[in-house]
């Protein structure tokens, strides 16, 4: 689910557009389930899906980045300048 990355850490993620809220919701399966209000639409689905894990992470959103599943549910996701641990601990409580 995480794991470290050039420089910093990718995550995978199952993403659910459409939710009625933005939530990471926690771990299913190998992955790193999160719901976000946008629609999976001109990737406004990916932008939230960005927001919300710098948010938790405490990091800036132009450090996460889709690198693939751009328009599939399971994605994965690069945060640039944070370790696993980091990302573990802060993810977890989710």
């Amino acid at each position: 689910m995480i794991e470290p990355g050039a420089q910093g850490v990718v995550i995978t993620v199952k993403a659910v557009p459409g939710a009625s809220r933005d939530q990471v919701v926690g771990q299913l399966g190998g992955a790193l389930k999160i719901k976000v209000a946008a629609p999976p639409e001109a990737g406004k689905a990916n932008k939230a899906i960005c927001k919300l894990i710098a948010a938790a992470l405490g990091v800036a959103v132009g450090d996460v980045s889709v690198v693939s599943g751009h328009t599939q549910p399971h994605k994965r996701i690069e945060v640039v300048g944070v370790t696993p641990e980091h990302a573990r601990r802060r993810l977890a409580p989710a």
